[in-house]
């Protein structure tokens, strides 16, 4: 299947209860899937697949429906992901949990349809405004792209917080085997912060991230900060290769570490000593297992589908004890790796 296919499938399987998205490449297969599905009357799949007039009412849809204690979901590529910012800060302020995809594509502006990591800083800063975070996991096979939207409904009705998977049009749109979930029943439990309407038996739920009173507003912060601390001490989650013995690491996310790995192998052939580190989550960025990694490391390439925005984290991260470089393909094109071979040539020669 399609990286594409793959998310929209599993959130089939997942027993989402709603899609409110809207078309844009390289994405629009998410949406074009699920409403074909939903359309064929020898598939019963229970979910509400509705295209909205745009992204920024899809995204508020998402937020009414979230309101009811149901797993929702969205997805778009950039400058659709910028467009719902506003409502993504007001999800996240609410405490309503929901899944959002995001399928990179180069800008800034509306840029190109090629596939982009450029989207970092937009996804684990906070892209829009206030003191909040997003769980973003970053998928690097087809398979990863299915088995993501299960664990991002777990997370974010464990954390009560949108929850973000972040890829790119490579991925979205790369075909694989993929060996698909287990359906998972329906979630038919009312949770008791949802607003399901007043009954004999409870009060009504107001939800809201209107906080007029500044004590008020500053406590919920705080309650959100700590939440976060929670996330950074439990979930963070990395795959590492090679890097036992290794004197340079490269660390590279979704379709870069792909690339990358090829390009350690390369690495080894000749002689250099090099690992991939690949963080799974990148908010909250693996820093922990990245310092464990990397203590006998002389350099670190940051390798990126973009100008250098992980490479960031990364320096932070060592606390700049050793050199880390960045090495980086924009506008939508893609590294070779040869390319990133060199650089790792270049950095060993550097340490010679």
């Amino acid at each position: 299947m399609k990286g594409n296919e793959a998310v929209a499938e599993a959130a089939i399987r997942a027993g989402a209860d709603a899609y409110f998205g809207y078309p844009i490449t390289p994405q629009s297969e998410i949406l074009e899937y699920l409403i074909l599905i939903d359309q064929n009357p020898a598939e019963t799949t229970g979910m509400v697949v509705l295209q909205a007039e745009s992204e920024i009412a899809a995204i508020n849809m998402v937020y009414g429906a979230a309101s009811t204690g149901k797993r929702v979901m969205t997805s778009s590529s950039s400058p659709g992901i910028s467009l719902m910012m506003e409502a993504i800060s007001y999800l996240a302020g609410a405490e309503l949990p929901c899944l959002i995809v995001n399928v990179v594509r180069g800008g800034p502006g509306l840029g190109t349809i090629q596939p982009s990591q450029a989207d970092y800083f937009q996804a684990v800063k906070g892209g829009g405004h206030g003191d909040y975070r997003m769980l973003t996991l970053a998928p690097s096979s087809v398979q990863e792209m299915a088995d993501f939207v299960a664990l991002g409904f777990d997370l974010a009705f464990k954390y009560r917080n949108p929850v973000l998977i972040l890829t790119d049009g490579l991925i979205g749109q790369m075909m694989e085997k993929v060996e698909l979930p287990e359906f998972i029943p329906r979630k038919t439990k009312n949770e008791p912060w949802a607003t399901t309407g007043k009954t004999t038996d409870r009060e009504h739920n107001i939800i809201t991230s209107l906080k007029l009173n500044a004590m008020i507003a500053e406590q919920h912060n705080t309650k959100l900060q700590e939440k976060y601390r929670r996330m950074e001490e439990e979930e963070t989650r990395c795959e590492t290769t090679l890097c036992d013995d290794a004197e340079y690491i490269v660390v590279a996310y979704g379709a870069s570490a792909r690339i990358s790995r090829k390009a350690i192998e390369m690495a080894r052939e000749k002689g250099i000593k090099a690992g991939l580190f690949r963080p799974v989550t990148l908010y909250p960025f693996p820093a922990k297992e990245l310092r464990e990694a990397a203590k006998n490391a002389k350099g670190i390439l940051s390798v990126e589908l973009s100008a250098g925005q992980m490479v960031e984290d990364v320096r932070l991260t060592v606390d700049c004890r050793i050199p880390v470089k960045h090495f980086g393909r924009f506008g939508g094109m893609v590294h070779t790796p040869e390319e990133i071979l060199e650089a790792i040539k270049q950095e060993h020669g550097n340490h010679q």
